[in-house]
């Protein structure tokens, strides 16, 4: 594809509306909706979102990572403490969470800080899980450097061979974390670039002040 081609690819969004009456005044409870939504459009993995996390001095970075659970409290995902964004949560908590759900020509925009979720809950989530993926959470390194994919695998079988009949231990180094949102976005596609953008506030503990933004 040229240059050309690649800057002519756009697309006209048509969808639906969106306005300040349209949306709940409780943030969680609009995003509850729109993710429920989702789920009955049958989008693809609609719980997928994009991380955003950044170093203490600010380079940031950003991957794909599954929510499981959202609440009043924030949203919750699951990983390698060790793993990059692990390291970064440690040394910087602002952090930023992103769904789109192409087929419904909406995002969700959502930033606040992050903390760990207890090791209760994160122990109760990992021994949830498929076994195949307790064990993957075993034989993986997140993020470090491995001298080849053999050696991942290899890893894997001895520990499933290990683990045939006996629970799996949840590592120390994984868990959960929530993001405790101060900022949420929702944002509908329109025609002529003309998007709604609906941002809801924290201003205290309790209350949110809800705007619309040019887009």
């Amino acid at each position: 594809m040229n240059k050309e081609e690649l800057q002519n690819l756009r697309q006209d969004y048509s969808a639906a509306t969106l306005s300040e009456n349209d949306t709940k005044a409780d943030p969680i409870k609009q995003f509850d909706k729109w993710f429920n939504e989702a789920v009955e459009a049958k989008v693809p993995e609609p719980n997928a979102m994009t991380l955003a996390t950044a170093t203490a001095d600010g380079r940031p970075s950003a991957r794909i990572v599954l929510l499981k659970g959202f609440d009043d409290n924030g949203f919750a995902f699951y990983t390698n403490y060790l793993s990059r964004k692990g390291k970064e949560l440690g040394k910087n908590p602002n952090a930023a969470i992103v769904f789109h759900w192409v087929e419904l020509e909406r995002q969700v925009r959502i930033e606040g800080i992050i903390e760990k979720l207890s090791k209760e809950q994160s122990d109760k989530y990992f021994h949830s899980r498929p076994k195949l993926s307790q064990i993957g959470a075993l034989a993986s390194p997140q993020s470090q450097e491995i001298p080849s994919r053999d050696e991942l695998e290899s890893k894997m079988s001895e520990l499933e061979a290990e683990y045939t009949d006996k629970e799996v231990p949840k590592p120390s180094y994984w868990g959960g974390y929530v993001l405790k949102p101060r900022l949420i976005e929702f944002w509908q596609g329109r025609r002529s670039r003309l998007h709604d953008r609906i941002v809801y506030k924290k201003i205290d503990n309790k209350t949110w002040k809800k705007v619309r933004l040019a887009p």
